[in-house]
């Protein structure tokens, strides 16, 4: 069982949002590069729309870890079980945004915006753990 430092979150945490929003802005240029979305499609057309959810919703998976951090005994493990139904449950929107095509979208659209997610989840269940893990006395 890892042990994590909370004070490490208060840097790891940023790092991480940046980590992501970088992240995301790379997949929506592909995303655009290569399926020329509807140009009513603002999840695609927009950087502010992706990188606005990126940081309210990566900002509560930061608080969620910290808060984690202060009462679970594993709270890493207890964080990815969390951020693992989280990612699924963060697929809806774009599942009913493909079947119903608002703003002109469909499955491709909606498999980007869930690649977006993906790439968010990762860094977040990856980079921000291994960042405020405790050092180890050598």
């Amino acid at each position: 069982m890892d042990q994590v430092d909370s004070k490490r979150v208060l840097w790891a945490g940023p790092l991480t949002l940046l980590a992501s929003v970088l992240a995301v802005a790379c997949i929506r240029q592909a995303a655009v590069g290569v399926l020329h979305p509807d140009p009513r499609f603002d999840p695609l057309n927009t950087l502010q729309l992706p990188i606005f959810d990126t940081l309210l919703f990566g900002g509560m998976a930061v608080f969620a870890f910290f808060r984690m951090c202060s009462y679970d005994l594993d709270p890493i493990a207890g964080y990815r079980s969390l951020a693992w139904k989280c990612l699924l449950v963060s697929f809806v929107p774009d599942i009913l945004l493909a079947l119903d095509h608002l703003f002109g979208g469909g499955w491709p659209e909606a498999f980007a915006l869930m690649a977006m997610h993906v790439a968010v989840w990762a860094l977040c269940v990856t980079m921000l753990p291994a960042l405020a893990k405790r050092r180890q006395p050598s």
